[in-house]
């Protein structure tokens, strides 16, 4: 909270005879040609000037960055609002609830422990696809969600209703990110302080990676680790240099064919060769105002891929109508407007900002795309997608030839249903329209369930090895498939809806038919996954599967028709129509004035109300759980999870002072491209696996 006032910032903002407080940012010189993030950055030191973690002096640095230095003064960033999921949002709640009994052990009142800025959790890590192809899946997959993870659960419902401050999105709502945006994020935040109500820009941490998701919304916010999400929850700043900003100039328009998916990962590859590790990516220009918001969240999704800190988007008309779309109440929709507009935040292509380095992407010359086999940079233009192929396979299987230009193993499998099969090297096991990247996106979702049903009015099917799923980011999704009348023809080919989470995009993709699997490890066959998800790394997606792929949602079902990523689309067909002419996928890409009409017809902002009305709510076994009560929790001492850390045991009231650490040694060092997926999958693993053994 603001002590200080050096620059008389603090003024009222008018709207609609509505009076909040704010700081103005023209009252440091300098402010009008700083990018749009670093105007947010501004705008919270302003906010937060106390005289000594941040000073006057603090912010003139920020308003007379200069664009070309390298970053080296430092600055306090105090979050507005932290998002989690429930993966890496346990620990933090588990540690809240550690200091609230260290508390009580010590006399207080443990009920005084509670976040200091919004929390907002949401459970979506932890469904699998145990069960896919048919109509009762997800049911299936909730009940064994619910067996699997019930004392995490109940420590999370207790966490609801005992924290101020603090909301869980119960599990089968939809993937955090997308909830996020599509709810959750405000834009503009307000807040009563002091007896007046206070309007500043919504920025929010998270505890994920991906939750520059809502950088595509204009709300400033990265992925962060627990220790500084619980910091930033107990109202603690985020030290940080000013960064550097890359400006990512947008021009065209998205050609017919090309879709989000494609042009982030041209983007993807573009940023990485370019190289922008720790800094700010701003994406401005004529062009920024023919991006639909749905296609900016796709593209601030990927910040983390591209190696950004943020990838953001300034507010303008599109981020308005998206906020109406989405059934935000008018006075907040009118707030964030006229907020924007007195700060010199709102999107003006005209205003020339001053930025560290350009870049600049023509939408138009962005063609259809995958990336792969290990990394999202590694894109591949679809033209090109055999003969890649081709070259990588011989880094996963032995160089036996056999007269097709490749490494080929075939294997007959028959199925516990009867289906029988060949299954070689670089046939598709997993075709998954998944992850908040893509389901957020109704373009990319629409174009899949067109493109279904064009395949199925030529007599095209699924091949039967391929484990096929669609996984929603929000129950709107589903909606507007349900209005379009398009759900029928994606079951027909083998995409039934599995769950609402991030399911195969973190590596939930549960295991492949025991046929199947046998048969990989029998035989050491190097198979691969297709899905419209934002990571690829080895061993991500299932442990039987060495190569994964990521593409727009409509490829994913293409994929799934083709069988193998030995394909070559635009020469070899897909399969034949019941006339026995041959069926090409050109013959059955969706026409995008097709799809944009049916959105038009099929998305409304009463899906949105209806669906978010409810969300903290949760179904019958959400409701119906055995969940504990009171100020502090009921700890289970023979728990192998959720379990009390040490951390406070003999603490006195007046804390021993901290002492130097000394003969600290390197626990891992690692070479370049080592994720944490490496060092730890966020999905299963073997039994026989490193992991797996040491746990055994």
């Amino acid at each position: 909270m603001s002590t200080v006032d050096s620059f008389g910032a603090k003024g009222v903002l008018d709207v609609n005879g509505a009076e909040y407080e704010i700081f103005r940012l023209n009252t440091v010189e300098g402010y009008d040609s700083l990018p749009y993030s670093l105007k947010v950055l501004l705008e919270n030191l302003l906010r937060s000037e106390d005289g000594a973690n941040v000073t006057a002096k603090h912010i003139e640095a920020l308003g007379s960055w200069d664009e070309t230095a390298h970053p080296d003064t430092e600055i306090q960033f105090t979050p507005g609002r932290v998002l989690m999921q429930d993966f890496t949002g346990v620990p933090c709640v588990v540690d809240l609830a550690t200091m609230r009994e260290a508390v009580s052990d010590l006399g207080g009142d443990p009920a005084k422990i509670n976040p200091l800025a919004p929390a907002e959790l949401v459970i979506d890590h932890s469904v699998q696809i145990d069960s896919f192809g048919s109509a009762d899946a997800i049911e299936r997959n909730m009940d064994i969600e619910y067996q699997r993870n019930g004392e995490r659960y109940g420590f999370l419902r207790w966490g609801q209703t005992a924290f101020d401050d603090f909301k869980v999105v119960p599990p089968g709502m939809g993937i955090v990110h997308q909830v996020n945006i599509e709810n959750l994020a405000r834009v503009v935040m307000t807040r009563e302080v002091g007896g007046s109500l206070r309007a500043y820009p919504d920025t929010c941490v998270g505890t994920d990676s991906h939750t520059t998701m809502e950088n595509g919304l204009g709300v400033l916010g990265w992925g962060v680790g627990g220790i500084e999400a619980e910091a930033a929850m107990l109202g603690q700043p985020i030290s940080m240099l000013i960064p550097r900003v890359v400006g990512f100039k947008l021009s065209g328009e998205i050609p017919a064919g090309a879709t989000a998916t494609d042009v982030v990962l041209t983007i993807t590859q573009m940023l990485r060769e370019h190289g922008v590790v720790g800094k700010f990516v701003e994406f401005y220009g004529e062009g920024v105002a023919e991006v639909p918001l749905a296609n900016r969240a796709t593209i601030g999704n990927m910040s983390p891929e591209f190696g950004s800190t943020a990838a953001m988007f300034p507010i303008d008309d599109v981020t308005i109508e998206y906020l109406r779309l989405t059934g935000r109440p008018e006075e907040q929709v009118a707030l964030v407007e006229a907020y924007a507009k007195e700060q010199g935040m709102w999107h003006d292509p005209s205003r020339e900002l001053r930025f560290s380095e350009h870049l600049e992407l023509d939408l138009s010359t962005v063609v259809p795309s995958i990336s792969g086999p290990k990394r999202p940079q590694d894109r591949i233009e679809l033209s090109d997608s055999k003969e890649q192929f081709r070259k990588d396979i011989h880094n996963y299987a032995e160089d036996d030839a056999r007269g097709v230009g490749r490494p080929s193993t075939s294997v007959d499998v028959e199925t516990e249903d009867g289906r029988q099969f060949e299954l070689d090297h670089g046939a598709v096991s997993i075709a998954s329209i998944t992850s908040c990247t893509n389901t957020s996106n109704p373009n990319v979702m629409l174009a899949a369930a067109v493109l279904a049903r064009n395949a199925v009015n030529k007599g095209l099917a699924q091949k039967p090895w391929v484990k096929t799923s669609v996984a929603p980011g929000s129950k709107v999704v589903t909606d507007y498939y349900e209005k379009s009348g398009l759900i029928p023809f994606l079951e027909k080919i083998g995409f039934y809806v599995v769950g609402y989470g991030c399911t195969t995009c973190i590596g939930n993709s549960g295991p492949l038919e025991p046929e199947i699997s046998q048969a990989i490890q029998d035989n050491d066959l190097s198979v691969t996954s297709v899905l419209s998800g934002n990571r690829n790394f080895e061993g991500r997606i299932n442990p039987d599967v060495k190569m994964n792929y990521l593409a727009s949602p409509p490829l994913v079902v293409a994929y799934a028709l083709a069988g193998t990523m030995d394909f070559d689309f635009e020469n070899e067909p897909l399969g034949q129509d019941d006339d026995g002419n041959d069926v090409f996928l050109s013959e059955i890409w969706p026409d995008p004035t097709e799809v944009q009409k049916i959105i038009d017809e099929s998305i409304d902002s009463e899906m949105f109300t209806s669906k978010y009305d409810t969300i903290f709510d949760g179904d019958h076994r959400w409701q119906q759980m055995d969940t504990p009560q009171g100020t502090t929790f009921d700890w289970d001492e023979d728990s192998t999870y959720v379990r009390k850390p040490p951390y406070f045991d003999g603490m006195e009231l007046e804390p021993e002072p901290v002492e130097n650490i000394h003969g600290a040694r390197v626990l891992l060092k690692l070479g370049d491209s080592i994720t944490t997926d490496h060092i730890s999958p966020a999905g299963s693993f073997k039994s026989d696996s490193p992991a797996g053994k040491y746990l055994l």
